[in-house]
């Protein structure tokens, strides 16, 4: 089993054409959110270029010495841990990034090496934006929602952020096959490259699909936002990372985030104008956000104390 790819080049040409192709565009999109969230995208005007040297230059940096690395920490006011780090050795995570946000904010601490770095993440950076901004309009079209009306919603895009990830490759048979454990995005959606080592999986009718790299595409993976605002009609990709034996795994995610102030709930449309109650209550995002970054700051004992969406889940009634 494969997860869908969808072409998008129909909707990045300058013509009026290509209408057919559009709506099969939007119908495989929709169709991939509602069984499981994830798909991927070509086409997508990232220049494929750029994607190889980006991920060979932060493969360069993260293979610098930690002592070199640690100095690139961003600043604790950031709203987000921005710049270099590790997950603690305790984790049950085993990786270290490198996150940015926008080029244009005051909290992204730049290594001057290698050389061109953050040349090379920043236009990464704007072509992931555009690209956000294009699935945005495709995602409200597969929601038949008003012209915009996403746009309008999540106008504010300076807590949009990068990361780029490099994971450990299993030591021993005892080291266990996890890089990054099972977990649901809490933003929107998010952009995921891989290079050629794999690893990223995602869970279908309670199967683990694995997404096999391709240089081509971009993977797509829906979050918990578009979750709560279709009412869960749209699922929250849950998926993984499984580290291979004896080589590093390199790829950068790109998050396609909501401004913090902002309050979520269901839509009118997946609710009181179909006869459908609420799945969950309203909250606000940065309340989330908050709490998500504490699971992977303070990791609680227990996996099942762990602040999911399924925190704001209402009654069934």
């Amino acid at each position: 089993m494969e997860i869908p790819t969808v072409d998008l080049s129909p909707f990045l040409k300058s013509s009026g054409d290509g209408a057919a192709a559009k709506n099969n565009a939007i119908t495989t999109i929709r169709q991939a959110c509602e069984e499981y969230g994830f798909f991927q995208i070509a086409n997508h005007g990232v220049p494929l270029h750029l994607i190889s040297r980006a991920l060979q230059l932060s493969g360069e940096f993260l293979a610098f010495p930690d002592d070199q690395k640690l100095q690139y920490a961003a600043p604790s006011e950031a709203p987000l841990p921005a710049g270099y780090r590790q997950h603690p050795p305790e984790s049950a995570d085993k990786l270290e990034y490198f996150l940015m946000f926008d080029p244009k904010s005051g909290f992204n601490v730049m290594p001057p090496n290698p050389p061109d770095f953050r040349e090379v993440l920043e236009e990464m950076f704007g072509h992931f934006r555009k690209t956000g901004e294009l699935m945005e309009q495709i995602l409200n079209d597969c929601f038949e929602l008003p012209p915009d009306f996403l746009k309008t919603f999540n106008g504010d895009r300076s807590w949009d952020f990068m990361v780029a990830l490099r994971y450990f490759p299993i030591s021993s048979e005892s080291d266990g096959k996890n890089g990054l454990l099972e977990h649901e995005d809490s933003n929107i959606f998010t952009f995921v490259i891989q290079d050629d080592v794999g690893g990223l999986e995602v869970k279908k009718a309670g199967e683990w699909i694995p997404v096999v790299p391709n240089p081509d595409t971009i993977v797509v993976n829906i979050g918990d936002v578009l979750q709560v605002l279709s009412n869960k009609k749209f699922k929250s990709a849950t998926h993984r990372v499984a580290r291979p034996k004896g080589r590093d795994r390199h790829s950068f995610a790109f998050f396609y985030n909501i401004e913090g102030e902002k309050w979520i709930e269901p839509l009118a449309k997946f609710t009181e104008d179909v006869g459908e109650a609420a799945k969950y209550k309203r909250f606000q995002y940065k309340e989330y956000q908050a709490m998500r970054m504490k699971n992977k700051t303070n990791p609680p004992e227990r996996p099942e104390d762990e602040v999911r969406i399924t925190y704001y889940e209402l009654p069934a009634r």
